[in-house]
């Protein structure tokens, strides 16, 4: 067995954040006139409940590929749950004299110096990893497809990840033999292996596996496009047999369910109350004053499950029996002046905020399509009923990806049925914020595919 590779100092990185975070949140209790009775009491609770925390979310597992967003998920995360647990300490210890404000003050203080410091570190690593070269990885990778060109391409482009590529082994060559690459990895010290699955045999698999366990090396697998292992797999365990779940829905989690309904309530009930309140009457006026017909046009559309509902929006077009049938296309000449303007601003859009409220849809998710289109999209496009998975949104990550609107080639609809999956699969609430501030954005700038 080889020697562990010395002068690597990651090791220490988590210990080191776990105590300059609980430095933080028990030094500033000093800062704040809190009017604690037992302080030590207040420290050990606040300390143990951070640690706890922190293993429950995983707070300190961010690695020198992790992206930012999922870093502030981290962050947001644990200091919701923190502050939940800091205001139970008063119930829970029957602490009525503490200083709620000061509390709060605290809270807020503890929030900014935590997430500055988790910034910083990640920042400081990226520079002495980039810039001075520090905290690298040697890494080969065995096999040669399209995503090992991507991996090779990644490893030489992103230098603040810190691996170093040191070689890559096309398993199709005449001359290609395993036992050179293991020998050249112990050699010149490579840490870690990255290898085409589908290219090796079961048995070069193992092989492979049995080197890397006897002489501390990372080995890590990647798929081929053509095999089962690029899905978002989940790992369950029955008893002692492992099952494979090909997709993870995030928002099948009870707490995360709930974080999106309140996200939808809120932004919901603000569009109605500050907006809708007096911009309905005004609409419905100039609506009217233009074309006869209802204020507002009401479509079925397929929602969670499948489900039926019925989809709001400010009528934008003259009344005619091919609405529920056919798209709007561009110049379309159903559209009225008025409907031209909304559809543009996507002000038209604005009473589905309802159908948010009523449970029907939400803020953000895949676009709902009218029954006839999703009838047959459902029998020509791969994979597009993974959609109903979830609530439908008023807009969605396919929205502001571009794909939006008209569908006019198969591709349109094909990337948007991409774009929704990818969504599905790895939502978060920050995600859904992200999204909601590009929709407005965009509302404000105009999009070309908006009419």
């Amino acid at each position: 067995m080889n020697s562990f590779k010395q002068g690597r100092y990651s090791k220490y990185l988590k210990p080191f954040s776990y105590l300059v975070d609980l430095g933080i949140i028990n030094g500033s209790i000093l800062l704040f006139e809190i009017n604690l009775t037992n302080i030590y009491l207040f420290s050990l609770y606040i300390s143990v409940c951070w640690v706890l925390i922190s293993f429950r979310n995983n707070f300190y597992e961010v690695q020198r590929f992790t992206k930012i967003v999922h870093i502030t998920t981290l962050i947001l995360g644990q200091l919701v749950v923190f502050s939940l647990i800091l205001y139970a300490f008063i119930g829970v210890f029957k602490q009525p004299n503490i200083s709620r404000l000061a509390l709060a003050q605290y809270l807020l203080f503890v929030s900014a110096i935590v997430t500055f410091f988790k910034f910083l570190v990640f920042y400081l690593l990226n520079k002495y990893r980039s810039a001075l070269g520090g905290n690298l990885r040697n890494v080969v990778v065995i096999g040669d497809t399209d995503k090992t060109k991507q991996l090779i391409n990644i490893f030489n482009k992103r230098v603040e990840f810190g691996y170093k590529f040191k070689k890559q082994f096309t398993i199709k060559d005449d001359n290609f033999s395993l036992q050179k690459c293991i020998t050249y990895i112990v050699e010149n010290k490579i840490d870690e292996i990255y290898a085409s699955i589908a290219e090796l045999s079961n048995k070069q698999i193992n092989k492979l596996i049995d080197f890397a366990d006897n002489n501390l090396k990372e080995l890590k697998f990647i798929p081929d496009n053509k095999d089962i292992y690029t899905k978002k797999l989940k790992y369950e365990y029955y008893d002692y047999i492992p099952i494979i779940s090909l997709r993870d829905i995030p928002l099948k989690v009870p707490f995360n369910k709930f974080a999106k309904r309140v996200f939808d309530i809120l932004v919901s009930s603000a569009v109605i109350i500050f907006l809708l309140s007096w911009l309905t009457p005004l609409l419905a006026i100039l609506i009217k004053l233009e074309s006869k017909g209802p204020v507002f046009f009401k479509q079925t559309r397929n929602g969670f499950n499948y489900k039926e509902f019925d989809c709001y929006k400010f009528r934008s077009m003259t009344p005619n029996n091919e609405a529920h049938l056919y798209q709007v296309t561009k110049g379309d000449n159903r559209i009225t002046k008025m409907g031209k303007f909304i559809r543009k601003t996507s002000i038209d859009e604005l009473p589905q905020f309802f159908n948010v409220l009523f449970g029907d849809m939400s803020v953000v998710g895949p676009r709902p399509h009218m029954v006839s289109h999703t009838n047959m999209y459902a029998e020509s496009v791969d994979k597009f009923m993974v959609r109903h998975f979830v609530k439908p949104g008023i807009t969605g990550l396919a929205q502001v990806s571009g794909f939006r609107g008209e569908v006019e080639t198969d591709k349109d609809i094909i990337n948007r049925v991409k774009y929704d999956i990818f969504y599905i699969e790895n939502w978060s609430l920050l995600l859904d914020i992200k999204i909601a501030i590009q929709t407005f954005v965009n509302a404000i700038k105009g999009d070309e595919k908006a009419y």
